[in-house]
């Protein structure tokens, strides 16, 4: 959510961002909200006078009381009344306002930065970087379902009878692989410098529209039913929320964070859902990071972050793409976002598998998460994240990109303190 000063001071600005992401039909909205901000405040300055008015005329009826003048008090006491009819009905169009306004203000898209690529859709974004030499190998690279089941570590036909598609048994060396990634991302990122987490896995429908789009609720979020709790699609969420409300010391930033969490994903209208595979499923594990930090570090922090997950990946012996989200495929509340891609050598392309994205301060104005300065001022922080690790696309990735002419999986030497072995063998 953008400062209503901005629309008030410069909407040609706000429409001209609405234009850089495709959104034309929201052009209307910003026009809507400067009306009825106007209203606003001047409902808002009258209710006030009115207050004050009725507060001065009511010290009266005791000093007319005292003189016996009980009919002019009694005067008095239908002004005062008629004061209070008026002023109930003025703050009852207040508060209806301040919601309208709410409502608008929450799907006007955030200002993108100036170095955001414009384009309409995914297929506009733009290649930053390389890193590594993409490699397909002399003999044929399976279906990674078919490697997985090759090592008895993956069944999906038990998980569709149990909990329909999107779902996957893990076991055995496959399944330790799994969490051997995870606890290594873990370790990774606490040698970074960031403290670990293990956060709530459900959060209230406040902390849900603090940090994301309703668009990006829809499509996501898993209600529990008949509660006011929604499963997380994303350690972020819960890390975030964490700091709803608060004001946090100047110096006790930046907040480096660190959470693991399962997460849990609709995906609604997304395609692949039906496909027999581990590349778009309702449920996985990640590891993430998250910086709460003040605006003018952000950036900073955005380009090293991402750059923590292309080091992760490249110790794990996988080539690896940066590639910049153009402005029709950046979610609403992000300023800036580049996606890491990995090499995929039986597709003989790079594949997503993870996104990092600086919000601005969009979270913190929702969720009021605010920083204290020295001189006392306060003001909103910035927020970012990043996926330091998913392990469903990251074990495609890695048996890909690990796999030796046998069927078995190397194991590079970074994880070999996890999983005490340096190859994954048929047994």
């Amino acid at each position: 959510m953008i400062d209503i000063k901005l629309i008030r001071t410069n909407p040609e600005l706000v429409k001209e961002n609405i234009k850089k992401k495709f959104q034309d039909s929201k052009l209307v909205l910003v026009d809507e909200i400067i009306e009825m901000d106007k209203l606003y405040r001047e409902t808002k300055m009258a209710c006030d006078n009115l207050r004050n008015q009725r507060k001065t005329i009511s010290k009266k009826i005791g000093a007319l009381m005292g003189q016996g003048k009980k009919d002019e008090a009694e005067a008095v006491k239908a002004e005062v009344a008629s004061i209070g009819t008026e002023l109930t009905e003025k703050e009852k169009l207040e508060a209806e306002l301040e919601v309208k306004i709410k409502e608008k203000m929450m799907v006007i898209p955030n200002i993108i930065d100036d170095s955001v690529p414009i384009g309409k859709d995914d297929s506009e974004n733009v290649e930053v970087e390389r890193f590594g030499e993409p490699v397909v190998p002399d003999f044929p690279v399976p279906y990674h379902v078919d490697i997985m089941e090759n090592l008895n570590g993956i069944d999906i036909d038990a998980a569709r009878k149990t909990s329909g598609n999107g779902f996957y048994y893990l076991c055995g060396d496959i399944a330790r692989l799994h969490s051997s990634i995870l606890a290594y991302a873990r370790d990774f990122m606490i040698e970074k410098g960031f403290t670990y987490y293990i956060p709530p896995f459900m959060i209230r429908s406040g902390v849900v529209t603090g940090v994301m789009s309703f668009a990006e609720m829809e499509g996501m979020m898993y209600k529990i039913e008949g509660e006011d709790l929604y499963l997380i699609g994303t350690s972020e969420h819960s890390m975030i929320g964490k700091f709803i409300d608060t004001i946090i010391p100047e110096s006790e930033l930046p907040k480096a964070l660190t959470s693991y969490s399962p997460c849990f994903r609709k995906e609604v209208g997304a395609h692949g859902i039906e496909e027999r595979g581990v590349y778009r499923i309702h449920q996985f594990e990640k590891q993430e990071m998250i910086v709460v930090c003040k605006p003018e570090d952000s950036m900073n922090w955005f380009h090293k972050m991402y750059q923590y997950t292309v080091e992760f990946f490249r110790t794990l012996d996988i080539p690896v793409r940066t590639l910049e989200c153009c402005s029709g495929d950046l979610a609403d509340l992000k300023v800036k976002s580049i996606d890491v891609e990995a090499w995929s050598p039986r597709q003989q392309k790079y594949f997503e598998v993870g996104s990092c994205s600086n919000l601005g301060d969009a979270q913190a104005r929702r969720l009021g998460i605010r920083i204290k300065g020295e001189d006392g001022n306060k003001y909103f922080a910035h927020t970012l994240n990043n996926t330091v690790v998913a392990p469903p696309r990251m074990l495609i990735a890695f048996v890909e990109n690990n796999l030796n002419a046998d069927g078995s999986i190397r194991i590079p030497e970074a994880l070999q303190r996890y999983m005490f072995t340096d190859c994954i063998r048929k047994k």
